[in-house]
């Protein structure tokens, strides 16, 4: 069974590949892989240990070549054409008022195909468009809208917290995010403090959430009326990490009880 690599191309762009032809590939190696009409390019992230492909279905691409420098001039010429024909999309897009903004322009390898990705807040009839576009660069034109987080994934960059974007390295699908996780985190519901670069909810809130519905439950909830061996308060902070709840009396002195307490106590009831 020949080997199976994961390559990744622009805009985070991922694609399973088959290694047919058994060539020496090794991670962040470039290669030029079959596309769906034609060639395109990008770089091996990894390669997949999977006994069973037929998770790929009926769409088997494979590698055809590591890449040479004629190749890599190529591809440097097409980053250059991305940038004029996003500035000319740009143009047109202006001349019609169409209410879209242009994200981003790609060219597969073998310019058999130019995509162009937009976001819109809603359904956009770009048919004329397109026609101009496929008249000025006599290829297949594809107008794809995607969402503001699919945005930020393509273009990439860092998050509040200094590291790459979550988006665009490590996450494979988005998953819906409320503010109920913001609350359970008991983070402050300011926009500045809780919202990524696309201007949604932060990724980040859902990598506690296991821990969260783990422990929470271990604790009275925030506000809920505590016995203790002072008299009965009222349970005014939790902290998860460091394993204690304050506890706080109607005559405002507080107190901190330890996870190990709480336990103890629910064992005696």
């Amino acid at each position: 069974m020949p080997d199976l690599y994961l390559v990744e191309f622009k805009g985070a762009r991922k694609g399973y590949y088959l290694n047919p032809k058994g060539l020496l590939i090794q991670k962040f190696d470039f290669v030029v892989v079959q596309a769906e009409k034609g060639e395109d390019l990008g770089r091996v992230k990894f390669c997949v240990e999977k006994d069973d492909l037929s998770f790929l279905g009926d769409k088997r691409l494979s590698i055809l070549r590591k890449v040479t420098n004629k190749d890599l001039e190529k591809l440097s010429a097409n980053q250059k054409r991305e940038k004029e024909a996003l500035k000319e999309c740009k143009r047109m897009v202006m001349e019609r008022n169409m209410e879209m903004k242009l994200v981003d322009c790609e060219f597969q390898f073998d310019c058999n195909k130019v995509t162009f990705y937009f976001t819109a807040d809603k359904r956009i009839d770009f048919r004329e468009l397109v026609k101009e576009l496929a008249s000025l660069y006599k290829t297949r034109i594809e107008l794809r809208q995607i969402g503001v987080r699919d945005e930020a994934k393509r273009m990439g960059g860092y998050g509040p917290c200094g590291l790459p974007l979550c988006c665009a390295n490590i996450l494979k699908d988005f998953e819906p995010i409320s503010t109920q996780l913001v609350k359970e985190q008991n983070l402050t519901l300011s926009p500045t403090k809780i919202s990524g670069n696309c201007g949604r909810l932060l990724c980040c809130l859902l990598f506690e959430k296991d821990f969260y519905d783990k422990t929470l439950p271990l604790y009275p909830k925030l506000g809920s009326k505590f016995l203790t061996e002072k008299g009965e308060g009222i349970v005014e902070k939790i902290n998860l990490f460091k394993e204690y709840i304050v506890i706080k009396y109607e005559d405002g002195e507080e107190e901190k009880v330890t996870l190990s307490e709480i336990k103890k106590r629910k064992k005696k009831n």
